[in-house]
C-alpha cells in the first residue's frame, strides 16, 4: 500500500459512536472487526461493527475473524470445559485455512 497515508488513532469513549465521530472526513475509511457472536452476546452488547455500518458517513470495512481465530476460540472453550480435543480434525481445518498476510 505504498503511497497511501495511514493514521492509526487511539480514543476513549463509547466503542460505536467515537470511531464514527472521528472518521468524518471525505477521505476516511473506518476499519472495524466483524466478530461472530451468539444471540445472547448480541442482546447484551450491541455490535460495534453494525453501529459503524449504520451511522458512519465514510466507507466502512468490516473485517471478519480468521478461521484460525475461530478454531483457537473453540479450543479454549473445550479446555475450559475439560472436554477432549479432536486434534486430527483441527489439523485438517488449519491445513486448509488460507495464509494470513
Amino acid at each position: 500500500m505504498a503511497g497511501l497515508p495511514l493514521q492509526a488513532l487511539v480514543a476513549r469513549g463509547a466503542p460505536g459512536p467515537v470511531p464514527v465521530r472521528i472518521a468524518e472526513g471525505e477521505q476516511d475509511v473506518l476499519v472495524v472487526g466483524a466478530g461472530r457472536h451468539g444471540w445472547l452476546h448480541r442482546v447484551l452488547r450491541p455490535s460495534v461493527s453494525r453501529y459503524c455500518l449504520a451511522h458512519a458517513t465514510c466507507p466502512v470495512l468490516a473485517v471478519p475473524p480468521s478461521p484460525l481465530e475461530a478454531g483457537l476460540r473453540a479450543v479454549h472453550r473445550r479446555n475450559v470445559l475439560g472436554l477432549r480435543l479432536d486434534t486430527q480434525r483441527m489439523w485438517k481445518e488449519f491445513a486448509t485455512a488460507p495464509p494470513v498476510v
